[in-house]
């Protein structure tokens, strides 16, 4: 079984969710469960051995129903959300993340030290990451407590608009270019994530926002999970020139199984091949390298090809690459080294 540490999922926010109905998020991920993508159980089915877990503050549900007979559509931006309430939820999801750690269903990792730990020892290798900074104010004094709870990579944005930057918004066929980038404070948040070691994930951002940063960052472009605009132009997705950016700073990025990202029609249907899968991973690899190709799921966020199913089907994946060609080493970097290696230089980890 390949070893697949993950670049991100939202298990955190099914959790909490879930917990808002009366359910218990610890029992959900520890005994397991029919709903969502990842539990201890699917997980160590699927060889799934970590990943970046996103706290996530829901806008409501994202309307899918707006496309014109030819599939075409464009799902206007969620209004930007207010601070205090972002913040309770985030705390809510990390008060989760923390109690699934006291009950021996996962670590939470602050370092690659960490992450072998845990992995030698079985236990689910589990990295805190905001998506969209919301919950952190503009003079960056919640990011030094999130930090220090363990906080190790963020998102400036998701796609919609906060106080750092703009937010990418769903659309097919559509450029990555939809507005604005950075704003000044979140040129200051880039500088305070060098400095603190918290990587920085570029996955919902404009591609404005994307070249400020690459303008601005000393640390490898990362996107945790996006794809190839070439093969399935929908906004999400990075261009070639993006791409070759992220080659040249020795960044990441990550395989969204957004089967809406990975369609040529980009169509939200579960039937979607794998064969589609590998399409982009091979013009991934084409454009940055076989040391830049990773996994980003989605898990918990997305729709996904029914063929892998949740975490437990991630070893088909795995079979349908090695089928393509990818050979040992290079599975090894794409399902879990690459990872280790991008998060240790934004961590200030020695190579």
């Amino acid at each position: 079984m390949q070893p697949v540490f993950d670049g991100h999922n939202d298990v955190l926010f099914r959790l909490w969710n879930n917990a808002a109905k009366g359910a218990d998020p610890v029992a959900e991920f520890i005994e397991g469960t029919r709903q969502g993508h990842i539990d201890m159980a699917r997980a160590s089915k699927g060889g799934l051995v970590g990943g970046l877990c996103a706290i996530y503050i829901t806008s409501g549900s994202i309307r899918d129903d707006l496309r014109d007979t030819n599939g075409h559509y464009v799902v206007p931006l969620s209004a930007p959300l207010e601070r205090s309430p972002s913040l309770d939820v985030a705390l809510d999801m990390a008060a989760i993340a923390f109690r699934i750690e006291r009950a021996g269903g996962w670590k939470i990792c602050r370092n690659s030290t960490d992450i072998e730990a845990a992995e030698a020892a079985g236990k689910f290798a589990a990295v805190l990451h905001m998506e969209g900074c919301e919950a952190i104010d503009a003079d960056l004094a919640a990011l030094d407590v999130f930090y220090a709870a363990g906080l190790r990579s963020l998102g400036p944005v998701w796609s919609r608009n906060t106080i750092f930057g703009h937010g990418v918004p769903f659309a097919f066929p559509s450029s990555p270019d939809t507005g604005p980038g950075l704003t000044e404070a979140g040129k200051r948040l880039v500088k305070a994530c060098n400095r603190m070691g918290i990587a920085i994930d570029l996955a919902h951002i404009t591609e404005q926002g994307f070249w400020d940063v690459a303008r601005l960052s000393e640390k490898p472009l990362i996107v945790s999970h996006s794809n190839a605009h070439a093969l399935t132009p929908i906004s999400r997705n990075l261009t070639d020139k993006q791409l070759d950016a992220v080659r040249e700073s020795n960044g990441l990025v990550g395989l969204n199984f957004a089967v809406t990202m990975l369609r040529e029609d980009g169509a939200k249907r579960a039937d979607t091949p794998l064969s589609d899968m590998i399409r982009h991973i091979d013009h991934l690899v084409e454009r940055v390298g076989i040391d830049g190709v990773a996994m980003g799921s989605d898990f918990d966020g997305a729709t996904i090809p029914a063929e892998i199913g949740d975490a437990a089907g991630l070893q088909r994946l795995v079979a349908a690459m090695r089928d393509a060609g990818y050979g040992d080493a290079e599975l090894a970097k794409i399902c879990r080294d690459n990872w280790l290696r991008v998060l240790r230089s934004a961590w200030h980890e020695a190579a």
